[in-house]
């Protein structure tokens, strides 16, 4: 599957990362977003990744460490 543009990318994972948030707050973290989880998986995990179906990005969002994207946000 294709994509126009990143947006309609970001707009097809979204499902992926509400849940993922939805799994942050009920372990009582609400600092994190969606936003947040993206941006870090493009800067580390996807940023030199070829050819990646949209179900490997969605495995990768549902994997995501709090610590990682904590431990990148505190850097940037």
């Amino acid at each position: 599957m294709e994509f126009d543009s990143l947006e309609a990318l970001y707009e097809r994972l979204r499902p992926a990362f509400r849940c993922k948030i939805n799994e942050f707050k009920v372990l009582g973290i609400k600092n994190i977003s969606e936003c947040d989880i993206w941006n870090y998986l493009k800067k580390t995990k996807w940023q030199r990744a070829q050819n990646l179906t949209l179900a490997e990005m969605v495995s990768d969002i549902l994997k995501v460490d709090l610590n990682d994207i904590e431990k990148k946000c505190i850097e940037n």
